[in-house]
């Protein structure tokens, strides 16, 4: 058994490299399989497209804080705040015109938006 742990065939194997600790920086080859994956297609959030890159033609915010949902057409959207208008305030501002819940303090007014 002695034997058999002392030759180099078949004692312990190192791994060639050692292993990356948290303070340590990724391998390139991790970034590029990361990036060539499929999924890692950089498209921007709902809320940060322009009006002019948003495919649909029926718009929709919801509030996560009282539940209200508020829909606009496209159009009409694009007629009211420009065609390079963000939807982020787009919604944002559909949902603060007609907000029910007013507190007085700025930190606690106004709907949180979720964009569908």
């Amino acid at each position: 058994m002695q034997k058999l742990a002392s030759s180099p065939e078949i004692g312990l194997k190192t791994s060639p490299a050692p292993a990356v600790g948290p303070a340590d920086d990724l391998p390139a080859e991790y970034w590029r399989a990361l990036l060539e994956d499929p999924r890692a297609e950089s498209r921007p959030a709902a809320g940060a497209q322009r009006l002019s890159q948003i495919p649909q033609h029926l718009l929709r915010v919801g509030c996560r804080r009282c539940g209200r949902t508020v829909e606009i057409q496209k159009v009409d959207a694009t007629r009211l705040y420009g065609r390079d208008a963000l939807w982020r305030d787009v919604g944002q501002r559909l949902l603060d015109n007609t907000c029910a819940r007013r507190t007085g303090r700025h930190e606690e007014d106004g709907c949180w938006p979720a964009f569908e």
